[in-house]
This record gives C-alpha cells, structure tokens and sequence, in this order.
C-alpha cells in the first residue's frame, strides 16, 4: 500500500510502499486490549503486599474450646476474622507472577493498532530529517500546517537527534525510538508520525518471524 510522504519543508508529491500486512488489517480490539493490559502490568511492578495468618507472630494456643461453648470453632488469633490476624487472599507483593505473552501476538497487535490508524487517516510518514532543526517554532509550524495534535513521533536514531531540540517542548508530543514501538503509545496519542528509515525497520521487525 502506497502512502503519501511528509516533508519537513512542506514539498508533496512522494510516496512510499509499507505492506498491507502492516497498515491494511483488520482490527481485533479484544487482542489489542490483552497486549495493553500486559504491556501495563509490566509498567506498574505489584509492590503491596499483606500477611498470611501462618505470617503473623504470636501464640498458637486454641482461643476456646472445639466443642460446648456454642459459637464456631475457631484455632488461634491468627485467623482472618479476627484484628491483627492474617488477611485472607491479600495481595504477595513480588511473588505475584506477570503472565507472559506470544511474540507473534505482540507482532500481530502492534500491525493491528498501526492498521487502526491508518484506516482513522492518523497515521503519517515523513521523510527522514537530515538537517537539524534547532527552534521549537519552525517544528511547531510544521505540526500546524499538518494539522497535527497530539502526536507520537516513531524517529531513527538520525532523525531523532535532529529534531530532538524543536520538538521535545512542544505540548502533547512525544518522541520514542522505533524499537520503542509499543501499542498503549500508539493507542494514547491521537497522531502518529513516523520516520520513512522507522517505517522500515517496524516493517522488517514485524514480518521477520525469526525476531
């Protein structure tokens, strides 16, 4: 599929081929969200952590007797029921095990969500920058012209140092790596911009079943 290239100095008329396995599929939201919500319990580690009843110091001793004094049956304080005493199915701090995922389902969603922008007309491609850009108002008219709001710019290593300076203050953009990829930065930003030299490598990352 043939989309049109961004310039920086406002030039058109070029093009680039990225696959339709890339930018053309069709949208499964329900393996989109499982990605998200892995991608999130990765980012925020479960610190909390409670004691279990076979945690907490103190006596053994049986608080009354098994039978004859007609309420329930309980051992020691040490039981949920009571304050002071262990809590039942609290949370195990970093015991608690981050369910792994599937590369290939990684690769597929991350292909899915950059289709769902394509389709919205949210995704864009610009053209490697060569030439440092060091003042925020000649990237910021660049983003205006464009119409761009919100934006996540996906830039070469290049590209990046290029306009770095320009468009690190700029409000609601942010600037990631294109081995940074990652589908909640796709989905939190309303644009999408990436560099041709980026588009490329995400292309041969996705469609290489060896990575």
């Amino acid at each position: 599929m043939k989309l049109p290239l961004l310039k920086i100095d406002g030039s058109k008329g070029e093009t680039i081929e990225i696959s339709d396995k890339i930018v053309n599929l069709k949208v499964n939201y329900k393996l989109i969200k499982f990605v998200i919500d892995w991608q999130l319990n990765l980012a925020k580690p479960r610190l909390a952590k409670t004691k279990q009843r076979n945690q907490i110091r103190g006596s053994t001793k049986k608080i009354i007797a098994q039978k004859g004094s007609g309420g329930a049956r309980h051992a020691s304080k040490k039981a949920p029921l009571f304050v002071g005493g262990g809590i039942a199915h609290g949370p195990k701090g970093a015991v608690y095990k981050i369910k792994k995922i599937n590369k290939k389902v990684k690769k597929l969603a991350l292909a899915q969500t950059l289709s769902k922008k394509n389709l919205e007309k949210n995704l864009f491609i610009l053209s490697d920058v060569k030439k440092e850009i060091k003042k925020t108002k000649d990237f910021n008219s660049f983003l205006e012209k464009n119409n761009l709001t919100n934006v996540l710019i996906i830039s070469d290593n290049d590209s990046l140092n290029n306009i770095n300076k320009s468009a690190r203050n700029i409000k609601n953009v942010k600037l990631i790596k294109d081995e940074g990829t990652n589908v909640y930065d796709l989905f939190k930003y309303k644009n999408i911009i990436i560099t041709s030299t980026s588009a490329k490598k995400i292309q041969n990352r996705i469609l290489n079943e060896k990575n």
